[in-house]
């Protein structure tokens, strides 16, 4: 057994001490009272989930490593995409709204608006394509899409990360299954099966619990990683929505600028 391993597997006669010495500081803390009196029953539980989830790790083989890899990986980025979803759904259609009804009754004073809120990616959109001077719509209608495009990547930003972790995971857990039922052929293969039932029983332990844990990490991933191409989608239909309106506007204060363009070379 690895140094590693064994740590994992005493944690909680290793840990228990450490969550003592703790008691002192959270009763200096100011915490309510009801709050001081929960946090000291849980350093008092003797970290009994702490020996079981290292019992656990241990219990899975050398694969867990990576899987432990992914999990954290795939948390953090996670918590990255339902924080940059949340802030983006958030004020998105109020602040779309003004900027199109701004653009509607003075097209002049939307540009601020537009560098106000350039942490949208409608807005760098619009800024981008607006910002092409004396673009005819069919122009402005190219621009709006290649800025589109550009825009596209941020928004599917780490899904590429999803997909090796969703597919990988599995291809770990199997890993481990194998190597688990290596572990115990060679145990039944050295003698009496009796004699080596630890080891037995331990191969069968990694070929279940690296399966488990493999398709855990897979599991978790795959449904964040579908909620966040359900927002990808549902975002994409947004800045086709808005687009779609900012061209008629731009078309119909073309047309009036040409008009009067045209009236005033006629008069002079």
């Amino acid at each position: 057994m690895t140094g590693m391993a064994w740590m994992w597997m005493n944690a909680g006669s290793i840990y228990p001490s450490a969550c003592q010495e703790l008691l002192p500081i959270v009763s200096l803390t100011r915490w309510p009272e009801s709050g001081s009196i929960h946090l000291k029953a849980i350093f008092n539980s003797d970290c009994e989930w702490l020996k079981i989830m290292g019992s656990i790790f241990a219990a899975g083989g050398v694969v867990m490593w990576p899987l432990l890899v992914f999990s954290v990986v795939a948390i953090a980025l996670i918590i990255e995409r339902l924080v940059f979803w949340v802030r983006l759904n958030r004020r998105q259609r109020r602040v779309m709204q003004d900027i199109l009804r701004t653009y509607r009754q003075a097209p002049m004073d939307v540009y601020p608006k537009l560098r106000q809120n350039i942490n949208l990616p409608v807005a760098r959109i619009f800024l981008e394509a607006l910002e092409i001077e004396g673009a005819s719509p069919k122009q402005f209608h190219l621009a709006l899409a290649s800025a589109m495009q550009a825009e596209l990547p941020h928004l599917r930003r780490f899904s590429t990360l999803f997909a090796t972790i969703i597919s990988v995971s599995p291809l770990l857990g199997l890993l481990g299954t194998i190597l688990g039922l290596i572990r115990s052929f060679d145990a039944i293969q050295l003698g009496d099966i009796a004699e080596n039932a630890g080891a037995v029983t331990g191969g069968i332990s990694e070929a279940l619990v690296s399966t488990a844990a493999g398709l855990i990490v897979a599991i978790g991933t795959l449904l964040f990683a579908n909620l966040f191409r359900g927002l990808y989608k549902r975002q994409v239909a947004l800045i086709q929505e808005y687009g779609g309106q900012l061209e008629i506007l731009y078309e119909t204060h073309y047309e009036r600028r040409s008009q009067l363009e045209e009236g005033a070379y006629v008069s002079s």
